[in-house]
């Protein structure tokens, strides 16, 4: 648990300290017990809390009496306070949700996504669909926050520019940021889409049961997502968990990296797919392998999987293997025991790869963690990207962090 400081200078601090306090503690508490928690004063709280309500972030949510002494007033977010709004922009699809301060999804649509190769019809639709959703939803624009955009990397957090990602063809150096907060007038935050997915999944724990964990994407490509001590890694540059050149087979096919048997490449949905039509499990469609296609077929692959295909099986063992392989490998180094799995490919293949990594991840000869390894499915869902992309815009308003409080 978070400790607070009663020093005048640290108010700001204090503030995500006590909302963040509420937050996690969904049936509410009262200014005594958030005292306790934080360690701050009696005072501080009731001040911090006062400004809370009059912003509209908490409310009162009735008596409690907690024992000797007189009831006390609860205090719990206010989930018609604020919202915001997540984009995940995947090569295939857009996604596109909003949220209350609570990290719940009121409203969610998805869109194809339009030529790839042209960031201003992708960035056009953005706009037209962020209000549209805010439409749909009835909400007053004035109480959105902003827009936290989930990308493929590499990005320039900093400047808000989407670099080169290697599945957007023609994406060099756009300033998605600045563009999308010009078209749609909201404040808008660029994220790593895993570090998003990450951000996610810490919104929508309780207690200290995500306190470390390792995320793992599945999408079109892949990545991890890593939090340490409730605080996601985010690396020098804003991108780190690119872990699509971990060598997983050493015999395996060759990655344009020039290294054989990469994870990425290994567990694609494209090469998923292309194998699934190598094998017979699926027909050829004799033209090139779209976007579209490529996510119809992979449904489908995973469908005769669950009906107990014994070749759309063997496919689904390959990811289970592989991915468990690649687990290993980042648990040991980094000293991890939780493995939370998601992604926009993952639902479909979820319920195997549950039954199948627990046992291939703890039974590694080459694991070296003190503890077993637990491996469990996001609590997001297959939005995750979308969903942490929208948190991350009430991370940065609402989440306590101690590195503000040091003088650069």
């Amino acid at each position: 648990m978070r400790r607070g400081s009663n020093l005048h200078a640290l108010g700001g601090f204090n503030q995500t300290v006590v909302l963040d306090t509420i937050r996690r503690t969904p049936e509410g508490l009262s200014r005594v017990e958030i005292a306790e928690q934080t360690g701050l004063s009696a005072q501080t709280v009731s001040n911090v809390s006062r400004r809370l309500l009059d912003a509209g972030v908490i409310r009162e949510a009735g008596i409690r009496n907690l024992g000797v002494g007189k009831p006390r007033t609860i205090l719990q977010l206010d989930p018609s306070g604020h919202y915001s709004i997540g984009v995940h922009i995947d090569p295939a699809v857009l996604t596109f949700v909003l949220l209350n301060i609570e990290g719940e999804i009121l409203t969610h649509t998805t869109r194809r996504t339009p030529s790839a190769a042209d960031p201003g019809a992708v960035i056009s639709l953005m706009r037209d669909s962020i209000e549209e959703i805010i439409l749909l939803s009835g909400i007053d624009r004035e109480r959105v926050l902003g827009v936290g955009i989930a990308s493929p990397g590499p990005i320039d957090m900093a400047r808000g520019v989407v670099m080169d990602p290697p599945l957007l063809t023609s994406w060099h150096g756009v300033a998605l940021r600045d563009e999308l907060e010009t078209a749609t007038g909201f404040f808008v935050l660029l994220e790593k889409d895993v570090t998003a997915a990450a951000v996610g999944e810490l919104w929508k724990s309780t207690g200290s049961d995500r306190d470390d964990f390792l995320y793992f994407y599945y999408g079109t490509g892949v990545g991890v997502g890593l939090v340490l001590d409730r605080e996601v890694v985010r690396g020098p540059t804003s991108n780190a968990g690119d872990a699509g050149h971990i060598v997983v087979d050493s015999t395996g096919p060759v990655c344009r990296c020039g290294r054989r048997g990469c994870l990425g490449d290994a567990i694609s949905p494209v090469t998923i797919v292309r194998s699934a039509i190598d094998r017979g499990v699926i027909e050829d469609p004799g033209a090139e392998l779209d976007t579209a296609f490529i996510d119809e077929a992979f449904s489908r692959v995973a469908l005769l999987a669950g009906g107990g295909d014994d070749r759309a099986l063997g496919l689904i063992d390959d990811i289970a293997r592989d991915v468990a392989e690649a687990i290993v490998t980042i648990v040991n180094l980094l000293d991890l025991d939780q493995v939370v799995l998601g992604g926009p490919y993952w639902g479909r293949v979820s319920d195997f790869l549950l039954a199948r990594m627990p046992e291939l991840i703890n039974g590694s000869a080459a694991l070296a963690t003190l503890r077993r390894v637990s491996v469990t499915g996001s609590r997001v869902g297959d939005d995750g990207a979308a969903v942490g992309a929208a948190c991350l815009v009430l991370d940065a308003t609402l989440t306590p962090r101690s590195a503000t409080l040091f003088i650069s």
